[in-house]
């Protein structure tokens, strides 16, 4: 291995340990797509497109059920951004809002988030309905619409819940989001429960389970 490639090596490590708070999405890389989902072709067009997303702050709110492989899109585009030393953070409300209770300046850490030039937020929707946590749910947002730079939120709420909440704190947060993030539905087939169901079939031919008939 060369010096550069060893100081780039080093570079994407360091990358991808500031960008990712869960190992094992270090491997969520578009090389792991099975072609299953046709929706990811809008990932690698993202990435493709990655200087115009940019300059345009345009960002994507990835919506639908559970296990539709909304966060493995997500990774996949922080992975490719990442090897082309595009700073990345993703994470998830529930760990801001950690962050942030347990912060005293607040302001610092919003700024720490929006320095990135590219950040990702799964799972908008689970949080607490606190007033406390759909403030900084709020700020968040707020903050990173007023860097000029991108956002992608995934959220297992439907087009419909974002565009009418029923209350005024959602409407806030969700009226910000869908203003700088473009909706990609999510639909189809469950991919954890189908995961989950080979393996299960897989353990059960491995220790003699087979269902009788």
């Amino acid at each position: 291995m060369t010096t550069k490639e060893f100081e780039r090596m080093q570079r994407l490590n360091m990358l991808k340990s500031l960008c990712f708070e869960d190992h094992a999405l270090y491997s969520w890389t578009f090389d792991k797509d099975n072609g299953k989902n046709p929706v990811m072709k809008k990932a690698r067009d993202y990435v493709d497109k990655w200087s115009d997303a940019l300059s345009g702050n345009t960002g994507l709110v990835l919506w639908g059920d559970v296990g539709t492989g909304k966060t493995f899109f997500a990774a996949c585009i922080a992975n490719a951004l990442v090897e082309q030393n595009v700073s990345v953070k993703m994470t998830n409300f529930s760990t801001i809002l950690n962050d942030l209770f347990a912060e005293s300046d607040k302001n610092k850490y919003l700024n720490r988030l929006n320095d990135h030039s590219l950040l990702i937020i799964d799972d908008l929707g689970i949080e607490r309905g606190t007033e406390y946590a759909l403030e900084q749910v709020y700020n968040v947002i707020d903050t990173r619409y007023k860097s000029g730079k991108p956002l992608i939120i995934t959220t297992n709420l439907t087009l419909d819940e974002l565009k009418a909440p029923t209350d005024i704190p959602h409407k806030r947060i969700y009226d910000r989001v869908l203003g700088m993030c473009v909706p990609v539905m999510f639909n189809g087939v469950n991919f954890r429960k189908e995961e989950a169901a080979a393996k299960m079939e897989a353990a059960k031919k491995l220790f003699g389970l087979e269902d009788k008939k």
